[in-house]
């Protein structure tokens, strides 16, 4: 089989800022496998959890090197090729196994939801996303979302470095502007264990459903006085990349957000939501700077999902791809062969 790969830059129509910076565009990386006329498409996007960097440069480099290694063979052989690419960079191996689900699947003929005998009924909506702003600027985000699509659910990020005041008064906004939507908040290891206790607790009054990654990767050992002094469950993405992080993490937390860029590809995603469910955790799929290429990919996925954040592409000026679609506020996956995935009009 034949792996190639090429750049194709994405530029969100509004720049997201979280706890840890803000991001305006990225150069992502299309990998594609062919065989047998057939072609399977895969997105590896760049991100970073501090000392843990993933690179544009990183993830193509990783991807022309192991090339060669899988001339060879083909498109069935995943144990053997999941062998060779285990030493990639996640985001890299997401790519290539992305792809390789896609070959599958069109070879096939079947969507991966209905190879895997998922119902796509199950799929919940997905959160859209507000970054850390002032709670003017928050509002009008919260507005010009209501406009685009059908918000059944807002995600709002928090963690501002200007302190848990801040916070609160962009998140009071939010509130008063949509009392009746149910909230979310993420605030990507932004608070220390004290304010995020008196942060869930705050936030509790407010209807937040659920609170996303309150403490710095590497402060784990903090989570279960967090888990005993929060009325709000916890949910962990920063500190939970694969299934191995799951056990030691499953009497402290309510579950965790699996990204198909830290698993590693769709099958390791599969691996996690077993793990979870086995260990009585729920589920969430989330995204970085994804395309509808990654994002359609785990939308095939999404009825095992209990929570959705699967919004990045929507956030985009051009989107080069096209593939699941949003109806009432679910990302739905269509019922063409593999990922489903076509390139946009807008791309050429």
């Amino acid at each position: 089989m034949h792996v190639s790969a090429e750049l194709f830059t994405v530029r969100k129509r509004f720049p997201l800022t979280i706890s840890r910076g803000t991001t305006a565009q990225t150069t992502n990386v299309w990998v594609k496998v062919a065989q047998d006329g057939i072609e399977g498409w895969g997105e590896a996007s760049p991100f970073s959890l501090g000392d843990r960097p993933q690179s544009t440069e990183t993830l193509l480099e990783a991807i022309q090197t192991i090339a060669p290694q899988l001339q060879s063979m083909n498109p069935w052989e995943r144990q053997r090729i999941g062998d060779i690419i285990q030493t990639m960079p996640s985001s890299a191996q997401a790519a290539i196994d992305m792809a390789l689900h896609d070959w599958i699947g069109k070879k096939a003929g079947l969507p991966l939801w209905q190879l895997w005998g998922l119902d796509c009924d199950r799929i919940v909506p997905t959160s859209v996303t507000i970054g850390i702003n002032t709670p003017e600027a928050a509002v009008a985000r919260v507005r010009d979302w209501l406009q685009f699509i059908e918000v059944k659910i807002f995600k709002i990020k928090l963690g501002n470095p200007a302190g848990i005041e801040a916070d609160r008064e962009m998140l009071a906004a939010i509130r008063d502007e949509v009392p009746t939507l149910e909230l979310f908040v993420d605030a990507n290891g932004g608070w220390n264990l004290d304010d995020a206790i008196a942060m869930c607790r705050w936030l509790a009054d407010y209807d937040v459903k659920y609170v996303e990654q309150p403490l710095a990767r590497g402060e784990e050992k903090h989570l279960p006085q967090l888990k005993q002094r929060s009325p709000l469950p916890i949910f962990v993405d920063e500190s939970c990349m694969t299934s191995r992080d799951i056990p030691q993490l499953s009497n402290c937390v309510r579950g965790i957000n699996i990204k198909l860029m830290k698993a590693g590809g769709l099958s390791e995603a599969m691996r996690m939501v077993q793990v979870a469910k086995a260990l009585g955790l729920q589920v969430m799929f989330g995204c970085y700077s994804d395309s509808s290429l990654s994002n359609t990919a785990a939308a095939h996925l999404a009825p095992l999902a209990d929570y959705l954040d699967l919004d990045s592409h929507l956030n985009l000026t051009a989107e080069p791809f096209v593939g699941a679609i949003i109806r009432s506020g679910r990302l739905l996956p269509n019922c063409k062969p593999g990922l489903g995935v076509e390139r946009s009009a807008v791309a050429g």
